[in-house]
This record gives structure tokens, C-alpha cells and sequence, in this order.
């Protein structure tokens, strides 16, 4: 007796009735994390845009209540008075060679002391790090009257290198250049070392470049940072033409009348930089993660 064969046609499942045929589903033509970060995005950038229509604004529109969202006409009287103002131009400059001069100071003694702690073993090596780390924990105002005193036994009192010098390099670049120098793999350096380079052109020429998308972000968080600075410029500098920008624009806040036109003015101006800095840095990330040979 022969086994009788399954027949040509199965009739199909329960599941396969009740579903029906599948049909592709339709995709999205962006993330769907997009639905999240654009209302979060609109709602961070709220500030932001209040602030350049403000700045458009008369001191009456601004002083309105309930405030006007929207200015009535373009007046640019706030502006006038910003750039009209000799001193700005002072202001910006003083600001502006602080913030580049700590940068640098952090890209390069950052650079050498995380390249240290990363890959050199040396006697007390991991309590430095640690005493650095805890440095960190440490509150600016636990430390801002010594450093005041150090600055004054140094004579730099009222001058950009009391800006300049407590913020050369911090613990924070340090720390970041570390762990990301602790990531590269190290058969690139020994090879350059059978090779006969030294430790500084390794880390010069095979290290550093590499390194494009942890240096970019000092480079922008310290800029940020010390642009944005108010508590130590208004501690160290009590002469007008030392003035940073963040400093001078208090100056237009008055005991009894207050140029809320020219404030808003004068904070759109200081915006631009950093938000070029940040579109600068944002290109630089992509251009280094893709040309590091670091991903996945």
C-alpha cells in the first residue's frame, strides 16, 4: 500500500484568511525621531527667536504688557546705539582674543597632558588623574578668591591675562583628550616608533589627526564657555576699555533707565559667533569621523 500524496492545492490558513494579503508599509521620508526633536528643536529655539525680533523692537514695545510678539515695524534704533557706541568694537575684540587665546592654550597643553595620562606610565600617574578629576567637582566659588589673589601677586589685575591665564587648559580638555587618545589603537603608534619617530612627531602626525573630532569639541565648548564667561571678567576687570562683550553689555542695563532695545541688540551680536563656531564645529565632526577611518 503506497503512502497517498499531499494534493496540489492546500487550502490556506486561519491566519492567512483573516489577514489577507501583506502589503508593503509605507515608510516615512525621514526618522520618526523627527516628530520628537522638531517640536523639542521649536521649543529650545523659542528664546532665540524672541530675542532677534526683540531686537527689532523700541524700548516702548518691549516694555509693553502684555509683551508684543510680533514688532509692529522694523526699528533698528537698538542696533544704532550698540554699534554707535565706541566702545563695542573695544569690547568684541577683548572677547574675542580671550576666547582664541583659550582655546589654543586648551588644544595644545590639553593635547599634551591627555596624550600623557593616555599613554605614558610614569610614578603617581593615576593619582594626578585622580586629583585632577576631583578638580572638577570643585565649585568656581570655592576658587575664585584664591585665584583672584594669585592674579594679583602676579600683577595681571585689570588686564586680558587674567582672563587668559586661569583658563589655559582645564581639567575637563584634559580629561576628554585622554579618553579619546585611549581609544586609537595602538598598533599605529608602534609602528611609527619601529619607524624611528619620535613620541612627538607620533603624536603629531598620526595622533592629531586622528583626533579632529575630540579637538573640535574642546575647541567649540571652550569657546562657548569663555565667551559666554560674566562672573570672572566682572571679578577681575574693573577698567572700561578691559571690558568683554558679555561685561560692556551690562553697562546698558542703567540704575533708572534701561536700553532693553540696545541689550537685545547688543545679545544678538554676541549670539552670531557662537552659532557660526557651532555650524563650523558641526561640519568639522562629520568631516573627521569620515576621514579618521574611526567608524563603526
Amino acid at each position: 500500500m503506497t503512502a497517498t500524496s499531499a494534493p496540489p492545492y492546500a487550502a490556506p490558513t486561519v491566519a492567512a484568511r483573516t489577514t489577507g494579503p501583506q502589503r508593503p508599509g509605507r515608510r516615512l521620508p525621514f526618522s520618526p525621531w523627527h516628530l520628537l526633536l522638531a517640536p523639542l528643536a521649536l521649543i529650545f529655539a523659542v528664546p532665540l527667536i524672541w530675542l532677534a525680533l526683540s531686537s527689532v523692537m523700541s524700548n516702548a514695545e518691549i516694555n509693553r504688557f502684555p509683551p508684543a510678539l510680533w514688532p509692529s515695524h522694523i526699528d533698528l534704533d537698538g542696533y544704532r546705539y550698540v554699534l554707535g557706541n565706541a566702545m563695542f568694537p573695544h569690547w568684541f575684540a577683548n572677547s574675542l582674543i580671550v576666547s582664541v587665546a583659550t582655546v589654543v592654550g586648551n588644544l595644545v597643553l590639553g593635547t599634551l597632558g591627555g596624550y600623557a595620562f593616555a599613554r605614558m606610565q610614569f610614578t603617581g600617574s593615576k593619582l594626578l588623574l585622580a586629583l585632577m578629576m576631583a578638580t572638577m567637582a570643585v565649585p568656581f566659588q570655592l576658587t575664585m578668591i584664591p585665584t583672584f589673589l594669585v592674579m594679583k601677586d602676579l600683577g595681571l589685575i585689570d588686564t586680558l591675562g587674567a582672563l587668559i591665564v586661569p583658563s589655559l587648559v582645564t581639567p575637563f580638555a584634559v580629561f576628554l583628550l585622554r579618553q579619546f587618545f585611549l581609544s586609537l589603537p595602538r598598533e599605529l603608534e608602534e609602528a611609527a616608533w619601529i619607524d624611528g619617530c619620535s613620541r612627538l612627531r607620533v603624536l603629531w602626525q598620526i595622533v592629531l589627526p586622528l583626533s579632529r573630532p575630540a579637538l573640535s569639541t574642546v575647541a567649540v565648548l571652550t569657546f562657548l564657555s569663555t565667551w559666554n564667561d560674566l562672573t570672572w571678567p566682572l571679578i577681575a576687570i574693573n577698567q572700561e576699555p578691559q571690558y568683554t562683550l558679555q561685561l560692556g553689555l551690562t553697562t546698558f542695563q542703567g540704575q533708572h533707565h534701561t536700553q532693553w532695545a540696545a541689550v537685545m541688540a547688543g545679545n544678538v551680536i554676541t549670539v552670531l559667533p557662537v552659532l557660526l563656531a557651532f555650524l563650523v564645529a558641526q561640519k568639522a565632526f562629520i568631516r573627521s569621523i569620515t576621514s579618521s577611518g574611526l567608524k563603526g
